[in-house]
């Protein structure tokens, strides 16, 4: 049987590369017990990974600031050739390679059938919603690693029609599995559209991929904001305007740049582990980009906010928020009628068309985001690097598939 290398969490800022055995066709135990489900899964199949990224929010995991225990496998960011399939598998076949969601869902329940494949209600004992490699999501291995099962393929994977223009194109098309929906996610809830003015906030990978997806959707103007420098400048590299939100109030900055100081709509993309503005730019202080959000964003607009909120974060710098609540400015909002949109991206939703605008040169989300890949046995390194800050996207390559 072939070895498995995988990601796993051994403790806060510490990770190791392990063999966690060669996938079978079968679901998580619990799973399979709480659900009432066929441990068995004949609708799923085993992938060879072509390429696999890693996330910001792999990278709370591994800070220690989520509920994960040391063993917990890692990885959501998943496109991959199929070399197995189980017997109820219709529709397609070993060799195809596809994108996977990081969303697990079943496409039978009531949130699957209406687009929501973020909030399934069949793969996850804990709570709505489920994903590969991630705490509280059910238990399913994974997927920076060699090999990962796939469930319920038909409805959740997308296959590329062609192969030699797929691996061409891979260091595009990996981004599918997560950050480019995510981030096209987060501006079309918050209305981007032509002609309008758009703030994002974070310059990481998912922020970038927000920036990217604000100019496909025909904005005028797309401000990013960040704390270092180096993400800033690659915001800029490909036509955003940038604030640095430690050199004082976004609001005045905004100004200086559109002569007003807000913006048509928002975009969250930094989450729970958010720092201040200005004089307090090193202070932890979960709520702030929440704020700042709704106090830029003009009357009737809208804020995305596809950046991460945990239900326990044991690294919380006050009690509150260590069971994921926080001091908003929620009267602001409401005063303003914002809509806000929060929640996992439903990949699906988006991914084909996604796909179709890197495969015609309409998007180049791996230059946006500075795609760099590394060797699976390098994640450790990618993982420390990543945390420093570095403006780039790590994708691994377990099986040296990927072209530079």
């Amino acid at each position: 049987m072939a070895e498995n290398r995988c990601v796993v969490y051994k403790g806060p800022l510490e990770t190791a590369v392990e063999d966690i055995g060669y996938p079978k066709l079968e679901v998580p135990q619990g799973v399979a017990q709480s659900m009432g489900m066929s441990k068995e899964a004949p609708h799923g199949v085993i992938l060879k990974i072509v390429s696999t990224n890693i996330c910001g929010s792999d990278q709370h995991m591994v800070r220690g600031r989520t509920t994960a225990p040391a063993g917990q496998t890692l990885g959501h960011e998943i496109t991959g050739e199929i070399i197995e399939v189980g017997n109820d598998v219709q529709f397609i076949k070993e060799g195809d390679i596809c994108s996977v969601p990081f969303n697990i869902a079943c496409g039978r329940c009531r949130n699957c059938k209406e687009r929501q494949t973020g909030i399934c209600l069949n793969v996850n004992p804990a709570r709505a919603g489920s994903a590969y490699g991630y705490v509280d999501m059910g238990g399913w291995a994974g997927g920076q690693a060699d090999y990962v099962m796939v469930p319920f393929a038909d409805f959740n994977l997308l296959p590329f029609p062609d192969r030699d223009q797929a691996l061409e194109k891979i260091l595009d098309l990996t981004m599918l599995s997560d950050i480019f929906p995510t981030g096209y996610h987060g501006c079309y809830t918050a209305g981007v559209g032509t002609g309008s003015t758009v703030y994002i906030a974070g310059a990481g990978p998912v922020g970038l991929a927000a920036a990217h997806s604000a100019q496909l959707l025909g904005a005028a103007v797309v401000i990013v904001g960040d704390l270092i420098p180096e993400r800033l400048q690659q915001a800029r590299s490909f036509g955003c305007e940038t604030v640095d939100v430690s050199q004082g109030d976004v609001g005045e900055q905004i100004e200086q740049i559109l002569g007003i100081p807000e913006v048509d709509c928002a975009v969250d993309a930094v989450g729970f582990e958010a720092r201040g503005h200005g004089a307090d730019a090193q202070d932890e202080q979960p709520a702030a980009v929440l704020n700042s959000v709704m106090t830029i964003t003009r009357a009737g607009g809208a804020l995305g906010i596809p950046g991460l909120y945990v239900t326990g974060d044991p690294g919380a710098p006050n009690e509150a928020a260590k069971e994921g609540s926080l001091s908003i400015r929620f009267g602001l909002g409401w005063a303003k009628s914002h809509s806000l949109h929060t929640g996992q991206c439903p990949v699906l939703k988006y991914n084909r068309g996604l796909m179709m605008s890197i495969l015609h040169d309409k998007a180049q989300i791996a230059k946006a985001v500075n795609a760099t890949v590394l060797p699976l046995d390098d994640a450790p390194k990618g993982y420390s690097d990543f945390d420093s800050g570095v403006a780039k996207k790590f994708v691994l390559d377990p099986h040296g598939m990927v072209r530079n």
